[in-house]
């Protein structure tokens, strides 16, 4: 199986240069326990992803592609969760076809990228610490990254527990995990201008709609000089494809429906009939396109070693939190919404005084004692005509 795990031990010296790193030791159980996840499990490529620091554990996080037809189990697992969850709801609405129901109709929920494309491209795997078995995280969902963006939770090492956040997340600490994994990987991950490049039999109509999405090694590719590459950064481009603020890499229409919806539905829509598509700048930007966070620069490059082969490599060392010049300040909440609209039908009337209390009884007892009175001239017109 390809797998870049020879490049762990010679990268993690050289980053080791520059200051940063993981250190001898902890570098070559990583590689050893990176060895047993390639083992154990049908995997084409294993890249170790980096290190994120938690309160009470850290993890380490392996990016893996699986061969071809091996991640078969995982979609068939949760179409039979889907199948359960349509036929509950069947159930649930067969139950309650007696009580009224709410005008109120939900937005369309977002869907998320299929196995092997966008931000679910890659799996991944993390364990607390070398040696200790690993276990892969869920796939990611448009939702989870939306609300990642919004909130900023210290990781505490426990896949399990819950983030109490506003607003709130939907999933767990390996959900939110999988979520910073996706963010940080698609705004850090770069590599040498030329490096890359597109393939030759992708059509023009891929990128009318919405750029390419995949990418292949030059072999053609010679090389750059190492002090160009640090003292310009139009020599790095970003190969990850960006995250739109849909929460997915390629735009989906939320209102955009098919024959059956459009025969259905009513001739008054609430909803517009257009959206404008999201688009984000394409693979293989160049950095130095990024833009600046409050006048500081969003890249920074030094020279650790003249020594350095043509070579490059990525991974993440940090509490997967993205920099801010300001501390973080939640949202605020959502203005109160007006529940009725104001008005005469729902306005609480004044109480009444003794006096007028007393005047309505009054009018009420005579309206009372003038009924009675016509039905006693009733009953005695009828007797006489009886008479």
């Amino acid at each position: 199986a390809e797998s870049s795990l020879p490049n762990v031990m010679e990268s993690a010296y050289y980053f080791e240069q520059a200051g940063v790193g993981l250190g001898t030791d902890e570098t070559y159980r990583v590689f050893l326990a990176l060895k047993q996840l390639t083992d154990t499990h049908p995997i084409q490529r294993c890249r170790f992803w980096g290190k994120i620091l938690g309160l009470e554990m850290n993890y380490i996080v392996a990016e893996v592609e699986f061969r071809d037809g091996e991640d078969e189990e995982e979609v068939e697992e949760e179409g039979v969760a889907e199948e359960r969850d349509d036929g509950e709801s069947e159930a649930g609405e067969g139950e309650e076809d007696d009580l009224p129901k709410p005008l109120y109709k939900a937005p369309q929920a977002i869907p998320k990228e299929e196995s092997r494309t966008g931000t679910n491209k890659y799996v991944y795997f993390v364990c607390n610490e070398p040696g200790r078995p690993w276990v892969k995280l869920p796939p990611v969902t448009p939702a989870q990254i939306v609300t990642a963006r919004k909130i900023k939770k210290f990781f505490t090492g426990r896949l399990d527990a819950a983030i109490i956040s506003y607003p709130p997340f939907p999933g767990n600490e390996s959900n939110y995990l999988r979520a910073q994994i996706a963010r940080i990987s698609a705004g850090t991950q770069v590599s040498p201008l030329g490096f890359y490049q597109f393939g030759e039999e992708e059509g023009e109509e891929e990128e009318v709609e919405g750029g390419r999405d995949s990418y292949e090694e030059n072999p053609d590719f010679e090389g750059i000089q190492v002090i160009d590459l640090v003292e310009s950064l139009s020599n790095w481009v970003h190969h990850v494809q960006y995250i739109l603020p849909q929460g997915r890499c390629t735009w989906f229409n939320p209102i955009q429906k098919n024959e059956e919806e459009e025969e259905e539905e009513d001739e008054e829509k609430e909803e517009p009939d257009y959206i404008e598509q999201e688009v984000g700048p394409p693979l293989l930007t160049p950095i130095s396109e990024d833009l600046d966070i409050q006048n500081i620069p969003s890249w920074t490059s030094r020279l650790s070693s003249n020594l350095i082969p043509q070579k490059f490599e990525n991974f993440y060392i940090g509490w997967g939190h993205k920099y801010s010049v300001a501390d973080y300040t939640p949202p605020g909440l959502p203005p109160v919404s007006q529940e009725y609209p104001s008005g005469p039908e729902i306005t609480e009337m004044d109480d009444p005084s003794v006096d007028e209390e007393q005047a309505f009884r009054t009018t009420q007892e005579a309206i009372v004692h003038s009924a009675e009175e016509s039905e006693e001239t009733e009953d005695e017109d009828e007797d006489d005509d009886n008479d």
